[in-house]
């Protein structure tokens, strides 16, 4: 059976709609969103530094065209509803950034996140102000509301990651992207529970919580208690495995030994997520 867009759409939408948290997994390769599909993930998405990674620099240093390919690699990979993390938009102004979500999903995306951070990890305005923000992610709304499927934008206010831990500016600045029409919110590098309660009692569409910052990641019980409906793991899955990956490589080189071998996965094993 042919798994359209609309379908991966509707579907998607779907599981922001239920009463329990769901896990997105976040694939970095054709490769890794095959085991994840054949783990039994519900849907898939990018991860900026790990798409930069694959590319060999650092988060930050890919192209729209750049991300763009690599997210429809993953779509082909598997029938899952696929979200890709596109940064800040990659365009200064909103109508730049609205053609970036429009050639998203002309990519076979369902789904996407949109920073309000300003490009660039060293500046003097980490992030854009709440009106050009909300400008940003309104534009994008309006690209994506004329597919003719469900596709689920999500707004992310990056104030914890950029410096700015006022959670009362996160929290109004999630409603402004609310208001906008963002269909999920997301808030990365949340200190507490208290702050991912008081964030998801604050706003009416569903919350994404990012695990994978050091200390700041908590049990998906604990998060849905909370109010999170959507986990995504950004670079975590992919740090874990290039944790791995050095870590055999320092074996060999350092000591000569070939350990890793015997505790690593067997090719039948990783063989059978792929196609033949």
């Amino acid at each position: 059976m042919v798994v359209t867009q609309l379908d991966k759409g509707n579907s998607f939408r779907a599981l922001h709609q239920g009463t329990r948290a769901f896990i997105i997994a976040n694939a970095w390769d054709a490769g890794s969103a095959r085991i994840l599909a054949g783990l039994g993930f519900a849907a898939i998405a990018t991860s900026s530094g790990a798409s930069a990674g694959t590319y060999g620099t650092r988060d930050g240093g890919i192209t729209r065209d750049q991300a763009l390919a690599h997210a429809c690699a993953i779509v082909g990979a598997t029938d899952l509803p696929v979200s890709a993390d596109l940064e800040s938009g990659f365009g200064a102004t909103p109508k730049d950034v609205a053609e970036t979500y429009r050639q998203a999903a002309a990519v076979g995306l369902v789904g996407a996140t949109l920073e309000d951070a300003t490009p660039g990890r060293h500046n003097d305005k980490p992030l854009f102000d709440i009106v050009e923000a909300t400008e940003r992610v309104a534009a994008a709304v309006a690209a994506t509301r004329k597919l003719g499927f469900p596709f689920m934008l999500t707004a992310r206010a990056e104030g914890f990651l950029r410096g700015n831990t006022d959670l009362d500016d996160a929290i109004k600045r999630l409603q402004a992207y609310e208001k906008a029409g963002a269909d999920v919110l997301m808030a990365p590098g949340l200190p507490d529970l208290a702050s991912v309660q008081a964030v998801c009692a604050a706003i009416s569409q569903p919350f994404n919580f990012m695990v994978g910052i050091p200390g700041k990641s908590f049990s998906t019980a604990e998060l849905e208690a909370a109010g999170v409906r959507r986990i995504s793991l950004a670079s975590s899955l992919y740090r874990a495995a290039m944790g791995g990956l050095v870590a055999a490589a320092r074996e060999v080189k350092d000591k000569g030994a070939f350990g890793y071998v015997d505790t690593s996965l067997p090719s039948a094993e990783l063989a059978g997520f792929m196609r033949p």
